[in-house]
């Protein structure tokens, strides 16, 4: 085995090495633990607004009645042709930015992907750490990489013999440099996605507004779009410490002024002033139309 003659080289590597250990293994454990949010009450179907809908057998009334739900709620996106972003399988309304897994069978708030390596839907609840689980892996394996590279140069030289060593470091270097790589260009695409706002659905279909499809809908600036991932409190940033702004439900967007920012008000003023006035017209039945996922 690789041995270091240098005290204080040995202590120093073991301390980065464990920090870096114990943040890959924390990140990685908020990523699969932290259960996907799922939209809140009042997006839900009452019991009579349920029995309403599914015992009326004409689509445009069933469209009247969804727009008349959507009335009282924040929803500010559509589907592709301007309908109400309803799913019969959860019975609700689906708020900005959710979408139904399939994989979870429930609807995600702001659904980014489901994720095979964790297990778990990526969403609001935790795409910051799986942010942080990506960069502290990425970190990790360049950090291997580059410790056993310089004995992978003395076997490769002739200055170490020891032949069982020598296949041992050449797989690790193997392994920690071909993770590297591979992390390097999904952590480099989901930096991207987060200096645009977006998510990964999102950056492959872009959300549709009343105005029609915008892929910079959500596109605050750099600075803010960060800030909507990672929260104000930098020194938050680099910790698995839920930070992210507001709850999921409602986002800031670029049409929209201030004292019509969903996120920015209280939800007591959508309650009680989203029932009078419909954002951009969307009371026009006529136009809506239902989207079911499948």
């Amino acid at each position: 085995s690789v041995t270091l003659s240098n005290p204080v080289e040995k202590v120093a590597y073991l301390t980065i090495f464990h920090i870096l250990f114990v943040l890959f293994v924390w990140t990685y454990w908020k990523s699969i633990f932290t259960l996907p949010v799922q939209p809140g009450k009042k997006y839900h179907m009452s019991y009579a607004d349920k029995e309403r809908y599914e015992n009326e057998e004409r689509p445009e009334v069933q469209r009247q009645i969804l727009a008349e739900i959507a009335r009282k709620l924040p929803v500010y996106t559509r589907t592709g042709n301007g309908g109400i972003r309803f799913c019969d399988r959860c019975q609700l309304i689906k708020p900005d930015r959710c979408h139904h897994c399939s994989v979870c069978a429930v609807c995600v708030l702001k659904m980014d992907h489901h994720c095979p390596w964790v297990n778990n839907c990526i969403g609001f609840s935790n795409y910051k750490f799986f942010l942080l689980f990506l960069a502290y892996s990425l970190l990790y394996c360049l950090y291997i990489a580059a410790t056993v590279f310089k004995y992978f140069i003395k076997y490769w030289t002739g200055e170490l013999t020891n032949g069982r060593s020598k296949f041992h470091i050449l797989f690790l270097l193997f392994v920690a440099v071909m993770f590297f790589v591979s992390l390097l260009f999904l952590f480099g695409y989901h930096c991207w996605l987060v200096s645009r706002n977006r998510s990964t659905l999102e950056a492959f279909s872009a959300p549709v507004f009343q105005s029609g499809p915008d892929k910079n809908g959500f596109n605050l600036g750099f600075v803010k779009n960060l800030q909507q991932v990672f929260g104000e409190e930098k020194k938050l940033w680099l910790l698995p410490i839920a930070s992210s702004q507001g709850d999921g439900h409602f986002f800031p967007m670029r049409a929209l002024c201030e004292a019509q920012n969903p996120l920015l008000s209280n939800e007591e003023h959508w309650e009680d002033d989203g029932i009078d006035e419909e954002p951009h017209g969307a009371g026009e039945a006529s136009s809506l139309a239902i989207e079911r996922e499948t």
